[in-house]
């Protein structure tokens, strides 16, 4: 496949990204735990995720989006908390797809989830206090329903994309 389509596809899923970031900024989220956003960024790897046959490519998106957004809005603090996040959760979402035995939604649920715990190890590190971990039932709760609105649009998404002539290739990128 062209390799100049690539990197379009691939900048175009990095900008979308990018974008949701920025809006989900100006959504005030009534939360109960600290800290817990929607994830609507999360939508464009769940959908790269489904949507690109290379799982490099969608690590790639998942980390220039990352890296961009906490140049602009966070420091490293962001940064540590951002891909120990993306990590659990990529690795989680990937693994539950291989196995083909679980919906789109249930693996977008799981990422939720496997974010927030990613997250929670982190801080647990940084603050030398095992004790942090007690907020993960109830940040598994936001991740996994966050994770089923995200994987709700993405499937909403993915089976209209499916219709469009651009993704077929898609699949050959």
């Amino acid at each position: 496949m062209n390799k100049t389509f690539r990197i379009i596809i691939l900048g175009l899923f990095v900008a979308q990204s990018l974008v949701l970031y920025v809006v989900e900024g100006f959504i005030p989220v009534p939360f109960i735990a600290p800290g817990a956003k929607l994830g609507l960024a999360n939508l464009i790897t769940v959908i790269a995720l489904y949507a690109l046959p290379r799982k490099r490519d969608v690590c790639l998106i998942l980390f220039l989006r990352i890296l961009l957004s906490t140049a602009f809005a966070g420091g490293i603090n962001a940064l540590l908390y951002s891909v120990s996040g993306a990590l659990f959760s990529l690795l989680s979402m990937t693994l539950l797809q291989r196995t083909g035995r679980f919906s789109l939604i249930g693996v977008s649920a799981a990422g939720g989830i496997f974010h927030n715990f990613g997250q929670l190890v982190v801080a647990s590190m940084v603050v030398e206090n095992i004790k942090i971990m007690l907020y993960l039932p109830i940040l598994s709760v936001a991740g996994a329903g966050t994770g089923i609105l995200i994987g709700i649009t993405s499937v909403f998404t993915l089976r209209h994309l499916q219709k469009l002539p651009i993704y077929k290739r898609l699949q050959q990128i």
